[in-house]
């Protein structure tokens, strides 16, 4: 399948999306956040959203509007692993999203400590909607190393593939094969595995990567969302 590569990738990316329109954020305007509100959030965080500006790619006016719906939609301030297969069975009806929203959880769950607070979530969409391309890819090299050994092997690709496809369930056409995930991973694999060592380093990933054009194309389609 042309442009195979891509999927995860640009997946990734349109997931993220689809969390921040669940959240009401995608369409504000810096005119939208009135000096009430704004001194609101100031003396609710003050610290925090100061560290987050440094950290990362937003500003403190975006930072406040992404805390405020944050906070609204989950008023605890941090999201489970049940909320983020929640959003995502939204976003893809026809499939089942359990088992890509497992891996996800786990990517932008950087503590392993079972959620999601603000600040993991801003660090990593300030990643996949504003990062170079090398942060993107060290980030969904992150996603394909389930184990967080610092490789990624055919079993790991296999199973974010096939997390994918159950996820798309009869958006694709033709219907694929249940073999049809392992023959991708095979081609895949052996074209990143240059020393065909058995596993996928991180500069191998991002070697081929950066070699693929519609990857490097879809690293540049949300840059401007919000």
């Amino acid at each position: 399948m042309q442009g195979l590569q891509m999927v995860a990738v640009v997946l990734v990316l349109c997931a993220s999306l689809k969390l921040l329109h669940l959240l009401g954020l995608i369409q504000f305007t810096e005119d939208s956040i009135d000096d009430e509100q704004e001194q609101y959030t100031i003396r609710h965080r003050p610290e925090a959203l100061e560290q987050l500006e440094a950290q990362t790619r937003f500003t403190k006016k975006e930072l406040q509007t992404l805390y405020r719906g944050f906070k609204n939609e989950c008023p605890s301030g941090v999201v489970n692993e049940e909320t983020f297969k929640g959003i995502y069975s939204q976003f893809f009806p026809q499939g089942d999203a359990s088992r890509y929203a497992h891996f996800l959880f786990n990517a932008f769950d950087t503590d392993h400590n079972g959620s999601v607070n603000f600040e993991d979530f801003a660090l990593g969409l300030s990643i996949l909607l504003r990062g170079s391309v090398q942060e993107k890819l060290n980030w969904a090299f992150n996603l394909y190393d389930i184990n967080k050994d610092g490789y990624i092997t055919k079993d790991e690709m296999l199973d974010i593939m096939r997390a994918i496809y159950s996820m798309m369930g009869r958006c694709t056409y033709p219907v694929l094969k249940d073999d049809t995930p392992r023959q991708h991973v095979e081609i895949f694999f052996q074209k990143m595995d240059k020393n065909k060592d058995g596993v996928v380093t991180i500069d191998e990933f991002i070697d081929c990567c950066q070699k693929d054009e519609n990857i490097m194309r879809s690293m540049q389609l949300f840059e401007n969302v919000i």
